[in-house]
């Protein structure tokens, strides 16, 4: 039958052409057996009945292959069919998949190919974003701003409600009070001491004169002398009432500026501390009046976990000041008892011009003077 034997050799030609237009590739760099079936499955399909053909099997190899495309014959059995091309797809397009494989596939120093998952690479989150954290810490300060400020308004127009603790509000008032006014003592005693200065620097200078004139005038030698050692020695005495109003005024700047201010500083953390206990309180019995379902039911928890976290740092904070308040009362006692004693005591000997007493006053308070001989230069030494 010559034209069966024609179409054989035909076939023959087209198989080789056929079998390297296109060779798929596995995962493991392999040759994919699969096609081939089908590739010969449809081959099967594609020859007509009329040809005596008992079986068809092609067999394709690699591209390093030096064998041609091999047609075994056999048994055929199955239905006619309409014969379908049997054209495959160019070998760009087998190249270009062959190339997007060949990106999964990484060749290790031994030349043994693996494939590694292509896809989404997921890095753990082992550090936090310093980022984000900004951003969550601002987003909850603005939410607590808002909240402490709505109360503050709320409780400046007489609509909201806040909490008082009667005893500690009054020992709060009195403690600013007397802030105050032992700041207005400080003041004028500040002033004192300005003006004591004053007095003993023109003291000193007009003790310095008189002793000039002194040795000058011969007729006036004595009266000028007398005038000069009093002059010296009210100065002497005024440097030492200096020294003690001085010490004065800085253990009483101490104690205001200091202590109290200290003290008051605790007294604004706890003001602060109770605005916010207050603003979450208001917050959460505004949605324990609401209605209770599935959308509620997460932020009332929320809300009342957030209050009872304000509530314990209120309560510590009432604590705080209560103890700063108790132990601020005992040493406000012992300091203004002795600094009271001192000004006392150094006023009365230095206007009675008992300069001994005036002097044991001193080192009964341990105060001690400024070396002498850095005075100001005398009235003639000036000319």
């Amino acid at each position: 039958m010559p034209s069966t034997s024609s179409q054989e050799s035909t076939m023959a030609q087209e198989s080789p052409k056929n079998s390297a237009a296109e060779i798929p590739v596995t995962s493991n760099g392999e040759v994919d057996d699969s096609h081939e079936h089908g590739f010969n499955r449809d081959l099967k399909c594609s020859l007509p009945a009329g040809l005596g053909l008992s079986e068809t099997q092609i067999t394709s190899h690699g591209f390093d292959s030096t064998k041609e495309g091999v047609i075994e014959a056999g048994a055929f059995q199955g239905s006619p069919a309409p014969p379908l091309p049997s054209v495959m797809s160019p070998s760009r397009v087998a190249a270009s998949r062959l190339a997007q494989q060949g990106s999964d596939l990484i060749v290790p120093a031994g030349g043994q190919r693996t494939q590694t998952k292509s896809g989404p690479v997921i890095l753990a989150d082992e550090t936090k974003n310093p980022a984000m954290e900004k951003l969550e810490l601002v987003r909850k300060w603005s939410l607590n701003t808002y909240k402490c400020t709505r109360q503050i308004i709320s409780e400046k127009l007489g609509r909201g409600s806040r909490t008082v603790d009667l005893e500690l509000e009054a020992q709060i008032d009195i403690l600013r009070d007397n802030k105050k006014k032992y700041e207005n003592i400080l003041k004028l005693a500040q002033t004192l001491s300005t003006q004591l200065f004053q007095m003993v620097h023109t003291q000193r200078q007009l003790g310095d004169a008189f002793a000039d004139l002194s040795l000058k005038s011969l007729e006036l030698h004595e009266e000028f002398g007398y005038n000069a050692d009093t002059q010296k020695l009210l100065a002497k005495n005024g440097e030492t009432l200096l020294g003690a109003i001085n010490f004065f005024i800085a253990s009483v700047n101490t104690l205001v500026n200091k202590t109290i201010e200290d003290t008051l500083m605790t007294v604004k953390q706890y003001e602060s501390a109770r605005i916010e206990y207050d603003a979450y309180r208001t917050d959460l019995e505004e949605l324990n009046l609401g209605p209770r379902d599935a959308n509620t039911l997460p932020k009332i928890e929320q809300s009342q976990h957030l209050f009872q976290a304000h509530k314990e740092k209120y309560d510590k904070m009432r604590n705080d000041v209560s103890v700063k308040l108790k132990f601020l009362e005992e040493n406000k006692v012992k300091v203004l008892h002795n600094q009271l004693v001192l000004f006392h005591n150094a006023i009365a000997a230095y206007f009675a011009g008992n300069q001994k007493q005036l002097e044991q006053t001193l080192k009964q308070f341990h105060i001690k003077l400024k070396t002498p001989g850095v005075d100001a230069p005398s009235w003639l030494e000036e000319q």
